[in-house]
């Protein structure tokens, strides 16, 4: 059995506790957190420590799952833990995964240990798909579509504006975008030619809700370059309504084959999830037993998903992909 050791025990963290219990060759070793421990109870009563007992577990824990924010622990904490263990994290900064790849290797090689970083569905599952897209059609041109699914960052930047209780934001594919890239163009879009904002507010007694629209629809790298709908709503309509956390997304290429690019082309992989961080958990575990076995080849540094055979990913044997999956 591989042993898993989850970093962080939120809602990614809950994720990764799901599929560990229903993979057949894994076991969690123990949740670690930077609260109070008694404070945290998991489902599966799965043991809990703090962080900072986390070396205390060298010999216990096989792979450690970090299951943090991008924006401000996982650029520390991977390079961190990786200086000890077997790492895989979902860092999804994309501008910034060159450095955090470079500070994981340093780490990890100077440890004797492997992680890979930035798994998930994107960066991750989406990454792969636009590989093999672009491998096959090099002549073309790749789109992602996100949504329509709940955006946490985005949510979160909404509840920070003053008047507001509580907040949910939907990002939407522009329908008339999908079915151009479909029919075999290859248009230029700008950011709001290919998504749309919807936003849920529950405003606070007495707040001006003029000027919280204002606020949302201007809000600059957010909101203001796309077209922006918000919609004011009761806290029981939030709570009847918005307390998912759905989201999915489509990676499509057009390209064009054949000696003078006579022949058209349109690869299509997506996602509709129920829970966003439930797949990524799911994405992550799979994850870990590929650098578990990676790390059993000896082998050392930081990796991504480019780089792990897909059969590595697989609970089965070689013999249950050649007979059922090829």
């Amino acid at each position: 059995m591989i042993r898993i050791g989850i970093a962080g025990y939120g809602n990614i963290g809950r994720g990764v506790e799901a599929a560990v219990t229903n993979a057949p060759d894994m076991e969690i070793a123990a949740v670690f957190t930077r609260r109070d421990p008694a404070s945290v109870s998991t489902v599966t009563n799965a043991k809990v420590m703090t962080y900072d007992d986390m070396d205390s577990m060298k010999d216990d824990v096989d792979v450690m799952i970090i299951c943090a924010g991008s924006a401000t622990d996982l650029p520390w904490m991977s390079p961190e833990i990786a200086g000890k263990f077997n790492i895989v994290d979902s860092f999804d900064n994309h501008t910034k995964i060159p450095e955090h790849f470079k500070n994981v290797d340093e780490a990890a090689k100077a440890a004797g240990t492997a992680g890979v970083i930035s798994c998930g569905w994107d960066p991750g599952y989406f990454s792969i798909s636009r590989l093999y897209a672009e491998a096959a059609l090099p002549e073309g041109a790749s789109y992602t579509f996100w949504g329509r699914g709940v955006s946490q960052g985005h949510s979160d930047a909404v509840r920070r504006i003053e008047g507001v209780a509580d907040a949910r934001q939907y990002t939407v594919p522009v329908e008339e975008a999908l079915d151009r890239v479909r029919a075999g163009e290859h248009p230029e879009f700008t950011k709001r030619e290919m998504h749309l904002r919807e936003v849920y507010v529950v405003a606070e007694e007495g707040a001006d809700k003029a000027k919280i629209e204002e606020a949302i629809k201007t809000m600059p790298d957010y909101f203001e370059p796309y077209d922006t709908t918000v919609h004011f709503i009761s806290q029981e309509e939030m709570a009847a309504d918005h307390m998912g956390l759905p989201h999915g997304g489509k990676v499509l290429r057009s390209g064009k084959t054949g000696l003078e690019g006579e022949f058209n082309n349109t690869v299509e992989f997506g996602l509709n999830l129920d829970s966003n961080p439930y797949f990524t958990g799911s994405i992550l575990t799979a994850a870990a037993r590929a650098i578990y076995r990676i790390s059993e080849e000896g082998k050392t540094g930081a990796f991504t998903m480019f780089d792990i055979p897909p059969a590595y990913l697989y609970a089965g044997s070689h013999d249950d992909l050649l007979e059922h999956m090829l």
